[in-house]
This record gives C-alpha cells, sequence and structure tokens, in this order.
C-alpha cells in the first residue's frame, strides 16, 4: 500500500484505490456475512514457480505471468489446482487475511444463489420480478423477469460507463456512499429507492445484451421477498458458510442495510478461490453440492442466443464465442472457461475441464481499462492451459 490518506471523497480513484480497496469497512457501513462454525475447506499445496510462464500477450508480443502481475497492479494472485495451491502471491501490502473489495465478482454470487433459491422452490427464475417486488409494477421493470435480469438483457435504461462520472452506474452508487458529491437533496436514500425511480426504458425485454448494475440490485431484491430473509443471511447460509472459509466476508449496505450486492462484497483472496473450486466442481466442494449441478451446466453451456446477444454487445470482443449467463462470463464453453469479473482488476478465472482456479485481486487505476483486463485473461488461460 502507498500509506496515503483517503476518503469517501478520493478513495475510488489513483492513487488512493491501492490502499482503499483493502479497507472499505472503514469507509462505508457494511455488513458480515459469517462463515459460521463449520469446518475450514483446506487445500493441499503443490507449490510451483509460474512466474517465468511465457503467453502472447494483448499485443502480440511474448510476455511472462510476472511481467503480466508487475503491469497490471496486482494485489495478489492465487492458482489453484484440482484443490492444491500451486502459487500464491502478495503484493501492496496485502496478505492471506486481507479483505478486498472484489466489485462486479460480487454479482456472481448473486446469479449463484438464484440457482439455489429456485431448485428450493421459491422462485420461478422465468416470472416477473414484479410478481415478487409489486412496486416494481410502477417502474422501468414492470415487465422484466428474473431470466432477463439475471442476463443483463432487460429493458432499463441504466449507463454504466464508469468514464462518465455522471453515469447512473455512480448515481446509483452514490446511495451507498461511494460518490458523495452526486447525492442531491431530492435523491433517492436507499437502493430500494433508487429502482422504483427508473422510469424509462431502452430496449425491450431481452432484446439485447447491456451489463447494468442495477439488474443485480434489483434480482437480491426479488431474493428477499421470496424467501423472507435478508439478503446477507441468505447468502451465509446457503453459500458462504458451505464453502469452509476461512473467514467472514463483508458487504458494503445502503442506510437501511441493504446490501450493495452489485459490487460491494468484501474478502480474503482464498475464499474466492473456494467459491470457484465450488464452480468448477459442477456446484460442489468437499462433497456438498452447493448449487445444483444443472445450473452450472446452464451457465456453461447457456442457449444460442446468448451467444449471438454477447456477440452484437460492446463485450462481443473480449471473449470471441462467448456468452453471459446468470451473472457469470463464459469465455469458452466447450473449454468451460468461466469468469467473475469485477472494475478495477478483480477476477475469479475457473477452467472447468482442467479443475484450475486462478484469483486476482487488483488495484487498476481506471475503471475499465481493457488491456490490462485482456492480458490479464491471456495470462490466466495459458496457466490453466498448461499446468
Amino acid at each position: 500500500m502507498t500509506n496515503i490518506s483517503f476518503s469517501q471523497e478520493n478513495w475510488g480513484y489513483p492513487p488512493y484505490n491501492r490502499d482503499s480497496f483493502q479497507q472499505i469497512q472503514s469507509l462505508f457501513p457494511t455488513v458480515r456475512i459469517t462463515r459460521g462454525e463449520g469446518p475450514t475447506y483446506r487445500f493441499n499445496e503443490a507449490t510451483r514457480d509460474l512466474s517465468g510462464l511465457t503467453y502472447a500477450g494483448v499485443d502480440g508480443g511474448t510476455r511472462t505471468v510476472e511481467q503480466m502481475l508487475d503491469d497490471t497492479f496486482t494485489d495478489s494472485f492465487l492458482v489453484v489446482k484440482d484443490g492444491a495451491i500451486l502459487t500464491e502471491i502478495y503484493l501492496n501490502q496485502m496478505g492471506p487475511e486481507s479483505h478486498h473489495l472484489m466489485n462486479s465478482v460480487s454479482k456472481s454470487f448473486i446469479g449463484a444463489l438464484i440457482g439455489i433459491v429456485a431448485a428450493e422452490g421459491s422462485i420461478q427464475v422465468d416470472g416477473l420480478v414484479r410478481d415478487y417486488v409489486p412496486e416494481l409494477a410502477e417502474s422501468a421493470f414492470q415487465d422484466t423477469t428474473i431470466r432477463t435480469a439475471l442476463d443483463m438483457t432487460a429493458a432499463v435504461e441504466f449507463g454504466e460507463d464508469y468514464s462518465d462520472l455522471n453515469a447512473d452506474f455512480w448515481m446509483e452508487a452514490s446511495v451507498v456512499g461511494w460518490r458523495p458529491a452526486l447525492v442531491k437533496p431530492d435523491a433517492p436514500a436507499t437502493l430500494f429507492e433508487y429502482a422504483l425511480s427508473r422510469q424509462r426504458t431502452e430496449q425491450k425485454e431481452g432484446e439485447k445484451y447491456h451489463y447494468r448494475t442495477i439488474l443485480t440490485n434489483v434480482l437480491a431484491m426479488v431474493l428477499e421477498r421470496a424467501t423472507d430473509t435478508t439478503l446477507p443471511k441468505l447468502l451465509q447460509s446457503r453459500i458462504w458458510s458451505k464453502l469452509g472459509p476461512e473467514q467472514d466476508a463483508c458487504i458494503v449496505v445502503d442506510r437501511v442495510g441493504f446490501p450493495y450486492v452489485g459490487a460491494g462484497m468484501n474478502a480474503c483472496t482464498r475464499d474466492l478461490a473456494r467459491f470457484g473450486q465450488m464452480i468448477v466442481g459442477n456446484g460442489s466442494i468437499a462433497g456438498h453440492q452447493i448449487v445444483p449441478s444443472e445450473w452450472i451446466d446452464d451457465i456453461r453451456y447457456a442457449e444460442r442466443r446468448s451467444v449471438d446477444l454477447f456477440a452484437a454487445s460492446d463485450y462481443g470482443g473480449m471473449f470471441e464465442g462467448g456468452h453471459y449467463r446468470s451473472q457469470f462470463w463464459v469465455a469458452d464453453a466447450d473449454r468451460g472457461i468461466i469468469h467473475c469479473i469485477g472494475i478495477h482488476g478483480q477476477s475469479i478465472h475457473m477452467n472447468m475441464t482442467t479443475g484450475t482456479v486462478i484469483v486476482k485481486f487488483s488495484s487498476h487505476p481506471e475503471p475499465a481499462d481493457m488491456p490490462l483486463f485482456v492480458d490479464t485473461f491471456l495470462a490466466m488461460d495459458a496457466i490453466s492451459e498448461s499446468v
């Protein structure tokens, strides 16, 4: 870390984010997602030096993993193969016990949780969100289904251009204090009020893929209403405690305690690897089925329309032939390469064919520096195919 002073006003900007991403709990209200009393899932150790492994970088030149780590503002990097840790690196004064903001990696936890609750019978994935949250009938979500929200193909108008400091993404984030300068006297006071305030649509339901954080937050509202349980308790009981984590996680909340699931979770590196290990295990870890295997299969293979909509989107060039399904990014369905991705360089890479999980926490200066992201993905792909 840089040991410079950060505040709610500057925490998300460089160089302050090099420190602040590891200290979110000191900045904003959070709720803990406790690990419970169960045993810890222990990784085996099979240490390998992967720093010299080469791959073709984003510019076509030969690069090493060590160069990638140096150039992409890495805070931690963990490679697991068949349940054994091959490489574990901490930089920028981060350590195994350090929490780090995962940004939109948070979304994938909601995607997994929807699959669990749907299998329990509490929600219907093709059902309307207003069937569970009736107040949304008077908003841009009146015709939104759980499926179109999951796959980011819903109709609501919402700008997610991170370079626009007045984008809808930042306006919603200001509700939890992330951009205090954007808060106006008549602004929505809670995430729920913000969702209700969205009245305009930008497309027909299911017409296009357009990544929008607000849809994940709406899914969390559906989950709470459908189960009559708070979202942190749902995450704790259905997922977190069952992973055998080392530590509690935490999540940023608004003034009434509703979690900012679109981007606000924080956890340690190894515990994110446990989540990835569960996905690679087709929803199972340590002999416990957490997410239905059918849900994981659907994420991996999806349907042709998901591939076509992704290809036609602004993200199509990031994973050619890939798709977005249930809050997960699928780079290659045949090889089973799935990603959880968050701005500023957060990532879980999962290769279901080789049984590899790679976690990277970072503090990129810019939210969406595509060359840094793509170079990281190329390195991760090379690692998971070679170890």
